[in-house]
């Protein structure tokens, strides 16, 4: 008995299709639910009800624009491995998001509790930046590392390559 193709693509996270429009969407985040449609030979409404399916399940977060922190005076990125008080993830990662210069923390497994990425104007911004996150309450002990360059920036080409 043939299967379902609705049914399979509700059991995948995303299949060629979405790739493909996933992928489109990553080079040219602009672009229209019409212009995609033409682009990857698909009705409008295909398109459409995708996206909207891409957004519910959780795969598809936002369309933010790619920004070069540099070129904002933000020159200097580290990052910090934090060790917190026990039982105080949440109030220490409400603290760091109050920090505008903490672009991401996870909380990770290894020597450290969280892992934080950082921006800074200058090497004493940067401490600037340190003293603020050491006055959080819970954070008992910081240690960084300053990134000198970004041989593999942030990307997801790859994974949704391998799909299509």
């Amino acid at each position: 008995m043939p299967s379902d193709p609705q049914a399979e693509h509700s059991d995948q996270a995303v299949d060629a299709l979405d790739a493909r429009l996933l992928l489109l969407l990553t080079d040219e985040p602009r672009l229209g639910v019409l212009e995609c449609s033409r682009r990857l030979g698909v009705a409008r409404g295909t398109v459409q009800a995708r996206l909207d399916r891409l957004v519910t399940r959780g795969v598809l977060t936002g369309f933010p624009p790619a920004l070069d922190l540099a070129a904002m005076g933000y020159g200097l990125t580290a990052f910090a491995v934090l060790e917190i008080a026990q039982g105080r993830r949440h109030e220490v990662s409400q603290g760091l998001a109050a920090i505008e210069e903490v672009c991401e923390v996870h909380a990770t497994t290894g020597p450290g509790d969280l892992f934080a990425r950082v921006v800074a104007r200058s090497n004493a911004d940067l401490q600037r930046v340190i003293d603020s996150i050491v006055d959080v309450p819970g954070v008992q002990r910081l240690s960084t590392s300053i990134a000198l360059s970004t041989p593999v920036p942030p990307r997801v080409r790859p994974l949704l390559e391998r799909i299509t």
